[in-house]
């Protein structure tokens, strides 16, 4: 008779390699994705090795002369770095706040709408320009911007703004608000579909219990429409410190007609641009692959921060 105090032991897990063999075919479709992060993700780390060498053309990376820090202090000591930081902070920092809010804003406002067949709409509509690539993005600022007949100057005129066209593209202080808006415009529908994906678990009886209680329309959006998504909007605030340092490499470049114009550049060169000026332009490998671990360094660390800083405030952190 089996003592039924005794607890049959669970049926052992069988061996990985073996497991593997009879999901053969899943494997195959895995396969592709790891070969890919392997060879884009993986080996190029090896190359990080020239940032403490002097790497000349056609040197093998890790056979150049060794220089220890010499490239990370050239990096610090740069008379332009002050100027591309803060191009870098100041962009970055528009684009952490008012271009991180306006997706949240949009879901919410959108979430709200009854008419099914508008909002989807909408929705589609908002989601178009994040497949257009920037080239084309930017060739449409600038028809819409110009000085000769473009749309916003004649707007602007027709309505007594201003007395004559705005340069946008002849005068840098424009170019951190043009930054913020057409990459607004570009991502705002993509950004937004997480938010609206994390609003459609809300449970509908919450809002007939608002609605019983007399709660208002505003008061349902904030207290239980953004409190739903608030464990949302704080992992993707964390993850978007992480990247602080990144300005957007392809959109600088188009707006600026690849740095060409020289009447922006003090307000657009930014670390990315720095990088590819300096480690491809200027033949300059080693110095820009420091200043890009450097740069990679600082990320992870904000990253680090923020995340630390969110799990002690008691909120949903990435670990």
């Amino acid at each position: 008779m089996t003592n039924p105090n005794v607890q049959s032991s669970p049926k052992k897990q069988k061996n990985f390699f073996l497991r593997a063999v009879e999901q053969w075919d899943l494997q195959l479709l895995v396969i592709p994705g790891i070969l890919l992060l392997f060879v884009f993700s993986y080996i190029p780390i090896y190359g990080l090795v020239m940032a403490f060498q002097e790497y000349r053309l056609g040197d093998f990376p890790g056979q150049s002369e060794w220089v220890g820090l010499k490239q990370f202090i050239s990096l610090v000591t740069d008379q332009n770095l002050p100027l591309v930081l803060r191009n870098t902070l100041g962009i970055s920092a528009l684009k952490l706040t008012i271009g991180f809010v306006c997706p949240i804003i949009f879901a919410v406002f959108l979430n709200e709408m009854q008419n099914q067949a508008v909002k989807k709409t909408i929705q589609t509509v908002s989601y178009l320009p994040h497949f257009i690539s920037w080239t084309v993005c930017a060739l449409l600022m600038f028809d819409f911007l110009s000085t000769d007949g473009g749309a916003v100057n004649e707007m602007l005129m027709g309505m007594g703004l201003i007395d004559k066209p705005i340069g946008f593209f002849q005068e840098g202080k424009y170019f951190w608000a043009l930054a913020l808006v057409t990459d607004t415009w570009k991502e705002l529908g993509w950004n937004s579909i997480i938010f609206i994906s994390a609003m459609a678990g809300v449970d509908a009886e919450m809002y007939e219990a608002a609605d019983i209680d007399g709660a208002t329309r505003a008061q349902k959006m904030w207290h239980i429409t953004i409190k739903a998504i608030k464990p949302t909007i704080v992992l993707l605030f964390i993850m978007n410190v992480g990247g602080i340092l990144n300005a957007n490499f392809d959109q600088i470049m188009m707006l600026t007609k690849q740095m060409g114009n020289a009447m922006l550049k003090d307000y657009a060169d930014v670390i990315d641009t720095y990088i590819f000026r300096m480690g491809i332009s200027l033949g300059r490998a080693s110095f820009g692959t420091a200043a890009g671990l450097l740069k990679s360094i600082i990320n992870f660390i904000l990253l680090l921060t923020a995340n630390s800083i969110a799990d002690k405030a008691g909120e949903n952190a990435l670990f």
